[in-house]
């Protein structure tokens, strides 16, 4: 029974509908029959400004073109139209109303976190969202006595391991969360391990270093990797470009934070003298989802002697906290000079003629007809314009699209098919390219 209610999605089909059926239903129940028109003219008032203010505060943090379902907007006025129901409506209300009445507001709330859920896909299923709630542990996480008692053993486990890191901010001075490794079995052959290519993974505007593990399912997908490679695989850092949940860097130096050089100065020199990774630059690549696939054009163009290989997964045309003018006083405090350092465009024009740079642009196609969530912020023009000017400076680049939407289901997906083609470019022999349809 659990597993086939643990298979079912939250994005989309029949349990977020039933559970916003049921709510409105507890809405109705707890403001009819009041007799109070006041009332319930105050509540529309609070609900109203409840949904203004969350907009404008998702706005403020620069998630430009607020591509948001417009039920969000819906749930969070009544979240907090039941709120005012609640409190002005309890003195009068008999016992089993006010139970009704504080029962909307969790239930409303839950229904604006589910259509949140619907914008992003941070939980595709059930399971996934118990599994988040129930087990703090990313999948695969072991600490740093285990990691050495195996390395000291010469193992040969039989999946990855993922381990917490705090990486130091010496040279960034950029406040950052506990990072995460990722070491594939082939890391454990040998004391010193073998200097292995290494991926930095990168997560959309909204993150946690660890999404990439929860919501991106990549550990299940890099152990599968491995697994078919006789245990050969890159090693992963899944890094904290943000500082915070909702601090939108676009992985620039600015205002923000020095996420850059946090990223570049930081996090490589501490993979290399930790973990004995490669610090060729061939063996280097970066894969990036939403924001992220936005920092890795730009890290990749800007720092050509660190990357050779990125994949761009639904990314922007470059630093993007709303339009041109607001990602300017936002990300750099008005300063277009220090905009355009890390506008790719602009960066590959100046820079000239790359050389062993390889590039994957992933997008959305959204299927039959036209889905607008599938491309919110034209991430579709955004990969082709990148492609076609980065191969004119000589960047092996090419655009790659499936169905879906702008949402970590797409994401995993994007990363579970171009993982090869990358794989194979940072030096893991014997991985071909993933058959896809590029342009």
């Amino acid at each position: 029974m659990w597993h086939f209610l643990g298979t079912v999605p939250l994005t989309h089909g029949l349990l977020p509908h039933l559970i916003e059926i049921a709510t409105l239903a507890l809405v109705v129940l707890a403001a009819v029959r009041r007799g109070r028109r006041l009332m319930l003219m105050l509540a529309a008032v609070g609900g109203v400004a409840l949904a203004v203010g969350a907009h404008a505060y998702i706005a403020a943090i620069g998630i430009a073109g607020d591509p948001a379902p417009r039920p969000l907007w819906l749930w969070i006025a009544l979240t907090g139209f039941c709120a005012v129901v609640a409190v002005l409506g309890w003195v009068r209300a008999r016992w089993w109303r006010r139970l009704v009445s504080v029962a909307t507001v969790p239930a409303c709330g839950l229904c604006a976190v589910l259509m949140i859920n619907v914008w992003v896909g941070y939980f595709p299923t059930v399971n996934s969202a118990w599994t988040r709630l129930a087990a703090p542990a990313v999948p695969d996480q072991a600490d740093r006595m285990t990691v050495t008692e195996l390395q000291l053993a010469h193992a040969h486990p039989a999946h990855g391991v993922v381990l917490p890191v705090t990486i130091s901010a010496a040279a960034s001075r950029f406040a950052h969360r506990d990072e995460l490794v990722y070491l594939p079995p082939a890391w454990f052959a040998s004391n010193p391990p073998p200097k292995l290519p290494t991926v930095m993974m990168i997560g959309a505007q909204l993150n946690t270093p660890a999404d990439w593990l929860r919501a991106g399912d990549a550990a299940a997908t890099i152990d599968a990797f491995a697994s078919a490679h006789g245990g050969r695989a890159p090693v992963f850092v899944f890094v904290d470009p943000t500082g915070s949940f909702d601090n939108d860097t676009e992985c620039v130096n600015g205002t923000r934070g020095n996420a850059s050089l946090h990223l570049t100065k930081d996090v490589v020199p501490y993979m290399i003298s930790n973990f004995g990774v490669s610090p060729d630059r061939s063996r280097w690549g970066i894969m990036g989802w939403s924001m992220g696939g936005t920092c890795a054009v730009e890290l990749s163009v800007r720092r050509p002697e660190m990357f050779s290989a990125f994949v761009d997964i639904a990314g922007d045309l470059g630093p993007n906290s709303g339009t041109k003018e607001q990602s300017i006083d936002r990300l750099f405090g008005g300063d277009s000079a220090a905009w355009a350092e890390f506008d790719p465009a602009t960066v590959m024009a100046r820079h000239g003629r790359y050389t062993n740079l390889s590039a994957r642009f992933v997008v959305p196609s959204g299927g039959p007809g036209h889905d607008p969530l599938a491309n919110p912020e034209g991430q579709d023009v955004a990969a082709n314009t990148l492609n076609a000017l980065a191969r004119t400076y000589g960047i092996d680049g090419a655009v790659q699209t499936w169905p879906g939407r702008h949402d970590w289901l797409f994401a995993s997906r994007a990363f579970a098919a171009t993982l090869p083609w990358l794989a194979d470019r940072l030096g893991i022999p014997g991985t071909p390219n993933p058959a896809t349809h590029a342009a």
